[in-house]
């Protein structure tokens, strides 16, 4: 029987990793309970990106508003992490394609995996269909509709592919902030925005 599925924050020494509050894993993990037939553990865990429990984990979480600079351990267990399988969503939570979390952790990614490994992902993309179907791609936020960031709504995701599998899946769109509030509010929303966390992780999951 396979373990439970566990949401793991990612803890990295520079920005603020814990920009999100633990409503928002706790609200995710809520919805595969309520969509699916994944066995979860109620409450995420945050994990070192220096540290090799991480290997441990198919999943992780990595956000923030500030910079994004890994150590040589980080920067090492990342790339070997994603190389290896493991599935990394990342979530800008200034949803500002040219804010400092974004131009830092791009600068990260070109140095761990190349210049143009990060992607658009076409609309037509598994991950939108996943489970939930999302045929104009990437669902959008609040923060975005009201103007928030740099004014615009992205249309598009980014991931990097390795043989294949999208292994870091990255978000201007503050995804986050957007599922961040007590689960149980869910009821006063005419559809519930949560659905494409549920596809992300059951990607992370079977890809």
């Amino acid at each position: 029987m396979p373990a439970p599925f566990t949401f793991v924050r990612l803890q990295y020494h520079s920005g603020d990793w814990d920009a999100v509050d633990e409503r928002m894993p706790a609200n995710l993990l809520h919805s595969l309970v309520q969509y699916t037939k994944v066995s979860v553990n109620p409450k995420e865990k945050v994990v070192a990106l220096d540290s090799p429990e991480l290997f441990r984990y198919p999943f992780c979480y990595l956000s923030g508003h500030r910079l994004v600079q890994f150590s040589a351990q980080e920067r090492k267990n990342f790339e070997q992490y994603v190389r290896g399988g493991g599935f990394v969503f990342v979530d800008d939570c200034n949803h500002d394609i040219d804010g400092l979390f974004a131009r830092s952790f791009e600068e990260q990614m070109r140095v761990c995996f190349g210049a143009g490994a990060l992607k658009k992902l076409p609309k037509t993309h598994p991950i939108y269909s996943q489970f939930f179907k999302f045929p104009d791609g990437p669902p959008n936020t609040g923060f975005e509709l009201n103007g928030w960031g740099d004014d615009l709504v992205h249309d598009y995701l980014k991931g990097i592919e390795i043989n294949g599998r999208l292994a870091v899946l990255y978000s201007n769109k503050d995804y986050g902030c957007e599922w961040d509030y007590d689960f149980r509010n869910k009821r006063f929303l005419a559809e519930d925005n949560t659905k494409f966390g549920v596809n992300i992780i059951l990607y992370a999951l079977t890809a």
